[in-house]
């Protein structure tokens, strides 16, 4: 769910996805009463972020590198490595820059992550950057049961918006801990706004006089839609209805000129046609009304819909990228935090842009949506039909030549991004989390282990893996690195289809390497993992106007941040998938749901990359799951 990493984040170590919180089963909420400060105090009684001693991140680091470097290249990091933790070299005084920054910051690390992570990165946030999220089928086929479902949806929105803005969302906690919950407070009515080398994300929910409206998209075509009547209640799902009915009415054909399909450039492009757009009065006040806005619906033409066998990767494509400048590519706007997607055939999900937020807040709301969608109607008749509603107000876009060739570049580079993206979507039927819990594993480890397997099948060799950490057991904790690649997993992994090795030995092998991946779980998620430490001393350097240390610039460290494999549990209630791009161009990304009897599998990769095939690994993946439980299956438990 779904930080991301992408080819610039790389280079910062950094990578991809959504930082859902690590383990799943353990995240409780805990009922939530309205208390005046309750959250400003809740936040405060959360430790700050520590900052890992420096020998042991240095130890830490040479030990992830073993299963993915060769001896040679390993020996020249360790010597690089030594240099740079000498006493009173300069990796000491960069700790103890990042120490001295730690005790003056709410939390030394998430500034700068947002920037690096996020603002700073260039690539469009279409693909690489933004998860899309897949909600089950919905039971529609048309325009009605379009609109329909969406009016429920948006008053599930504003339930779940009422319980954010009296602060009462149910507190989470993690092992007994609680987590900070800071993140559900900038999901909504918050924007990306694109800027010449960085971006900057705005939350309009903290202003003097926060949102009504929110925005809707049909046929390319944007529009105002007042959500709350005049003595501040929300409309009811019947008001909504008729007001959505009357947005496709006022726009039954697409717009000749998608000016959403903006958003899904390469941003130093976007910024300079942003900057260009919004010379115009009127333009700029469109695009204000937007990014003001609580959240966006999409509401989408037909979308290909495929076979039963290939609908969820249909769905997914959708909810990632729309299709395409043919599809529903320009019936967005990427910028915007929240934008729910709902086709007119019963496909539906939602698209998030990632820098205000990881996962968890994104799935909660969800999670909560999908609930009240499922209650039975209940219509407000009177106030439906008493209460005169405003007309929804189109908002209007002057087009100049210049727009017009922007729009055009912007459907071409789009198009090319679409048909680059190969996206699958395994829906594993064999079984769930109850295979690893009855054989007392970690089922979150075992499929990461599973994943290596796979992976090793393939390619005969071990890779970077990311898998995305919470640190949210921390004031404003975003994310840390779980690194699936182990000593134990690779001891695994090469073991497995040795004909040599007994089963005995071979059930060994794999306890050993689930119980390293939950092992480095706990250490992640207790703010103790490499990747951010590293991160943060290469910032202190940037910060104190220091030579990049050369540990940097080691070929071995490139290699550490280049992750083929990309990867991120999403659970939630609600049987939906996640899915994102991969983060660097011969990799994959791999998002996927562990429900009690199947697991939902998301496989990206691209296709003009000669090397990877999101098929081959969606199928070496089903292998890997089945053989490792009938391993464990025809295996007599070892006495140790």
């Amino acid at each position: 769910m779904w930080g991301i990493c992408s080819r610039a984040m790389v280079k910062v170590g950094m990578a991809k996805p959504c930082g859902l919180v690590k383990p799943c089963h353990l995240v409780k909420p805990v009922a939530a009463t309205r208390v005046s400060g309750r959250y400003l105090s809740h936040q405060k009684g959360l430790p700050s972020l520590p900052v890992p001693p420096l020998q042991q991140t240095c130890e830490r680091y040479i030990t992830a590198l073993e299963p993915i470097v060769e001896v040679d290249e390993l020996k020249q990091t360790k010597e690089l490595v030594e240099e740079f933790q000498k006493p009173g070299g300069v990796g000491e005084r960069l700790q103890t820059g990042l120490e001295k920054r730690a005790g003056k910051t709410e939390n030394w690390l998430s500034d700068w992550w947002v920037q690096v992570a996020y603002l700073d990165y260039r690539l469009p946030v279409v693909v690489h950057s933004s998860p899309g999220l897949v909600l089950p089928r919905m039971n529609f086929s048309d325009k009605q049961g379009q609109i329909r479902f969406a009016s429920k949806l948006i008053a599930g929105v504003l339930d779940f918006k009422t319980m954010i803005d009296n602060e009462a969302i149910p507190v989470e906690y993690l092992g007994g801990k609680p987590l900070c919950m800071n993140q559900y407070y900038e999901v909504l009515s918050s924007c990306r706004i694109p800027g010449l080398k960085r971006d900057s994300v705005v939350n309009h929910a903290k202003s003097s006089r926060p949102p009504k409206h929110i925005t809707v998209v049909h046929n390319s075509q944007f529009f105002v839609l007042d959500v709350y009547n005049s003595d501040g209640s929300p409309l009811t799902a019947d008001q909504l209805r008729i007001q959505l009915e009357r947005i496709c009415s006022s726009s039954p054909q697409p717009s000749v000129e998608p000016v959403g399909i903006l958003t899904t450039q390469h941003r130093d492009s976007w910024a300079k046609a942003y900057m260009n757009l919004i010379k115009d009065k009127v333009n700029k006040e469109s695009v204000s009304a937007i990014q003001r806005s609580i959240f966006t619906v999409c509401l989408d033409g037909v979308m290909p819909g495929g076979s039963e066998a290939t609908y969820h990767s249909c769905a997914a494509v959708q909810m990632l990228h729309g299709g395409g400048s043919q599809g529903n590519s320009g019936n967005r706007w990427f910028d915007k935090t929240l934008q729910f997607i709902i086709g007119e055939n019963g496909m539906c999900g939602a698209n998030y842009e990632h820098a205000p937020a990881e996962g968890p807040p994104i799935v909660a709301l969800i999670d909560h949506v999908v609930e009240y969608t499922r209650k039975p109607e209940t219509p407000d008749l009177l106030k439906s039909s008493t209460v005169p509603l405003p007309i929804p107000q189109k908002l209007d876009f002057s087009i100049t030549p210049q727009i017009k060739k922007d729009i055009e570049e912007a459907k071409q580079s789009m198009d090319v991004l679409a048909q680059d993206l190969d996206m699958r979507v395994m829906v594993f039927s064999h079984f769930g989390k109850n295979v690893p819990k009855a054989h007392k594993m970690s089922p979150d480890a075992f499929i990461q282990v599973a994943l290596q397997l796979a992976y090793y099948r393939l390619y005969q060799r071990c890779c970077a893996t990311y898998e995305s950490a919470s640190l949210r057991m921390f004031r404003r904790g975003r994310t840390d690195t779980i690194r699936s690649a182990s000593n134990a997993s690779a001891a695994f992994v090469q073991a497995f289809d040795d004909p040599s090795k007994q089963n005995t030995e071979k059930v060994v092998l794999l306890e050993k390497a689930v119980n390293a991946h939950r092992s480095y779980t706990n250490m992640a998620i207790s703010g103790q993992a490499i990747d951010r430490h590293l991160l943060g001393l290469k910032m202190q350097a940037v910060d104190e106007k220091l030579p990049i240390p050369d540990v940097f610039k080691d070929p071995a460290y490139a290699k550490a941040l280049h992750y083929r494999l990309s990867t991120s549990q999403v659970p939630s209630k609600t049987d939906c998938l996640m899915c994102f791009g991969p983060v660097v161009p011969d990799g994959y990304g791999v998002c996927y749901n562990p429900m009690n009897d199947h697991i939902n599998f998301a496989v990206s990769s691209f296709n003009s990359c000669e090397e990877t095939n999101g098929a081959r690994l969606a199928q070496a993946m089903e292998r890997a799951l089945l053989d490792m439980r009938t391993l464990l299956d025809q295996t007599p438990k070892a006495k140790l």
